[in-house]
């Protein structure tokens, strides 16, 4: 885990322990889909093209803000307890989510 992106991935790894985030780029559009509406979406800075383009087009179509961190998808899916890599994660909670913001706008 990069410096820079610690207390970034802090806080979403808190989102995790509260239950309140949806795990896994599949997961997020399906969400996004049945309209249990996510406050945001976070995107690994090193998912792959269409990866980007998916989330990018799902969060325009239904109003939910996507923002796009320098996180690898290894780091993304330490912070919250995964395996494997994981390139986007969707935060259920408002407060939550201003939490992921002020961390992303303070690296």
């Amino acid at each position: 885990m990069e410096k820079h992106n610690g207390a970034l991935l802090g806080a979403v790894g808190l989102c995790r322990k509260a239950g309140k985030l949806i795990m896994g780029t599949d997961a997020v559009c399906l969400a996004l889909r049945e309209q249990k509406k996510p406050f945001g979406v976070l995107a690994a800075g090193d998912c792959s093209g269409n990866t980007s383009k998916r989330l990018a087009d799902k969060c325009a179509s239904y109003g939910v803000p996507l923002c796009k961190t320098d996180a690898t998808c290894e780091e993304l899916a330490a912070a919250i307890g995964k395996g494997a890599k994981t390139a986007a994660v969707a935060v259920t909670d408002e407060n939550l989510w201003r939490l992921v913001l002020s961390r992303i706008n303070n690296s």
